[in-house]
């Protein structure tokens, strides 16, 4: 299912020796990378997940997987798109809702590290590769009183999400907390997490990352790609699998979408500032 080129022999970034837990859509805190301190949540409550999106067609591990990160009580439930309530204001979009396109993804990734000798940010590795991946649209996510401000919500995954290469994007999830704060306050059980902001107009897609939830350890919208055993050792080898990069505010995705057919090409880079990408995505719906 993964094609891949290598083009150079030396991935060095200097990420933190201690490795983040979880699959590519496990909810994680920003892990320090190049120097930058983590974008945990020091105020956030302890969080699992639960993944409940539609199962694949095309790829066995296209769509992400759910990992439990602690058992404090508090639960985000990334919820299939079919599973919420409808808006009031049901658009032209709402034709969409249930869709789901299914095609191949062409990616070109440019890895970097921070191993110079002046500890500057450098150019470690590119490749080109190809993956299977879906696209489901659906509802709006409602939850807390609140609707997700988009025409649909968005779920798109190329790749198994334990592999190097793979990328999730998710427009929205629904978070399940504890029904009282820790003073005791009450509060709604249940919170909307939103991560993009996206527009359909006459079959045109707009979308832009816009808070990536890495100060609520959610970081949903993830690149995994490996890491070195030692930051600058290449050659001491890889961790097994791949690590999850968090991406950061304004990765697009845009380009031509209908009720038959999606051509869309996205680009971005993590939030630690080790991978930029760019790849295009060509589904036909089903």
């Amino acid at each position: 299912m993964t094609r891949v080129r290598e083009l150079s022999e030396s991935i060095g970034p200097r990420v933190a020796a201690a490795v983040c837990a979880g699959l590519l859509v496990a909810p994680l805190t920003g892990c320090s990378a190049g120097g930058e301190e983590s974008a945990g949540a020091s105020t956030a409550p302890a969080i699992s997940t639960d993944s409940a999106a539609p199962p694949t067609t095309s790829a066995p591990g296209a769509t992400p997987s759910a990992v439990d990160t602690s058992t404090a009580g508090d639960t985000v439930q990334a919820a299939s798109p079919e599973e919420e309530p409808a808006t009031e204001d049901e658009s032209d979009a709402s034709a969409l809702w249930g869709t789901r396109y299914s095609g191949t993804a062409e990616l070109f990734v440019e890895v970097y590290d921070f191993c110079a000798s002046d500890g500057s940010r450098r150019l470690a590795d590119s490749q080109s590769y190809s993956l299977d991946a879906t696209l489901d649209l659906g509802r709006p996510r409602s939850a807390g009183g609140e609707t997700e401000d988009n025409p649909f919500s968005l779920l798109f995954a190329a790749g198994d999400p334990a592999d190097t290469g793979a990328v999730s994007f998710w427009s929205s999830a629904v978070g399940t907390a504890s029904s009282e704060d820790l003073a005791g306050n009450s509060r709604d059980p249940k919170a909307l997490l939103t991560y993009w902001d996206v527009d359909w107009s006459d079959g045109e897609l707009d979308a832009r990352l816009t808070d990536p939830h890495t100060d609520q350890a959610v970081a949903l919208n993830l690149f995994n790609w490996s890491s070195p055993v030692v930051a600058c050792r290449a050659e001491l080898g890889l961790l097994p699998g791949g690590y999850p990069h968090p991406l950061a505010v304004d990765t697009t995705f845009s380009g031509r979408l209908d009720a038959s057919t999606a051509s869309l090409i996205a680009e971005g880079d993590s939030t630690d500032s080790l991978i930029e990408f760019r790849f295009e995505f060509d589904g036909t719906a089903s």
